[in-house]
């Protein structure tokens, strides 16, 4: 990779990666490019920037200008893909490459291509973010508490009153309707999405809240990670009213009709302009399993900050440039494998308020 310098954050003048490119900017000036298919766009955001970053067209659905990646050590990919030729184009030139999708799916075809990076000298990491990304830190820490880990469940809840990029808007309405497979006592099982509800307690501020099955990617990533024999995810908003109106509509099969196109539309633009909450977020793990006497055991890890999109946008770029850095083995990665919780807290500083707990299970 001798030669290599440029970093590539595709999606770069998004609502995420307009973020990732100026904190990376700030240590790499002159190397990061916001690369997207609107170069009008791109030109737009690099003129906001005094043309510190640099604009590239770049579609990653139409074939790769030949050369393109010779001299970039680092692709970040802040947009959902529909195929993995792209992230293959990157592993064959060697190039490095995060990504933020929370597509279980796609991301285990990238995992299905771990051999071509261990051959190309190429690290991916993958699950970077929020959720996935800090859920999975979290989910590793939780273990580590622990001797022997059973279960973990994974609760989220979003705050409606923070401004959210359309791709992730769209990708929420979107995954409401979902079928999925989690991990149960080592048994794969197809559960449905805001189905299965349980009460999780976010803190003495938020209180507690009932929280939905999602397919978040996490709880999917985790299973090949990490040793529990169940993991599960499930998510909420901060508004109580809001979580309920998507959960009556689940049972009442009402959001099949988001199947419908101009219902889609009309929801993702709805959610575009809601603002009815804060811009709080909240994770909580609780990992149940044994101390070294055999003793049952119970974590509980709850997580809490604000604006989600800048906090998904710092944590990708810390892996960027832990990656840029100090690149590790050829291969493909998740967030888990190759950092934790206390490096994620010390590159985002006071952004975020961690509280932990081990006791015994059984204790009040």
């Amino acid at each position: 990779m001798q030669g290599k310098e440029d970093i590539v954050v595709v999606g770069g003048y998004g609502y995420v990666g307009r973020t990732i490119c100026e904190i990376l900017e700030k240590r790499y000036p002159g190397k990061v490019f916001a690369a997207g298919r609107s170069l009008e766009k791109a030109e737009r955001f690099s003129q906001s920037t005094q043309g510190k970053i640099k604009p590239l067209q770049l579609d990653t659905n139409k074939p790769l200008p030949p050369h393109l990646l010779d001299q970039v050590k680092l692709v970040t990919m802040c947009l959902d893909q529909t195929n993995t030729d792209f992230v293959k184009a990157c592993f064959r030139s060697g190039t490095h490459y995060v990504d933020i999708s929370a597509s279980g799916p796609f991301l285990s075809q990238i995992e299905a291509f771990n051999e071509e990076a261990v051959r190309d000298g190429s690290s991916a990491v993958l699950s970077v973010g929020l959720a996935p990304g800090i859920t999975n830190l979290m989910a590793l820490e939780a273990e580590r508490l622990l001797e022997q880990t059973e279960e973990i469940d994974i609760a989220i809840m979003l705050g409606l009153g923070d401004s959210h990029g359309k791709a992730a808007i769209e990708w929420t309405v979107n995954s409401l309707g979902e079928k999925f497979e989690v991990k149960q006592k080592d048994r794969q099982v197809e559960v449905e999405s805001f189905t299965d509800s349980k009460t999780y307690h976010f803190g003495d501020e938020l209180g507690s809240r009932h929280a939905y099955r999602f397919p978040f990617s996490d709880q999917q990533t985790l299973v090949r990670t990490l040793k529990a024999s169940s993991i599960s995810t499930r998510f909420c908003l901060d508004s109580v009213i809001i979580t309920k109106i998507l959960a009556v509509a689940k049972k009442t099969g009402a959001v099949r009709l988001l199947k419908t196109g101009w219902v889609n539309r009309s929801m993702v633009r709805a959610m575009e302009r809601l603002h009815l909450g804060s811009d709080q977020f909240a994770i909580k793990v609780e990992a149940r399993g044994r101390n070294r006497e055999g003793k049952p055991m119970y974590a509980d890890l709850i997580l809490q900050g604000k604006n989600q999109s800048i906090v998904t946008a710092k944590v990708t770029a810390a892996v960027s440039k832990l990656l840029y850095d100090s690149p590790f083995p050829g291969g493909v990665y998740h967030i888990e494998q190759i950092t934790d919780l206390a490096y994620i807290q010390k590159e985002l500083g006071s952004t975020l308020s961690l509280k932990i707990q081990v006791k015994e299970h059984n204790a009040d």
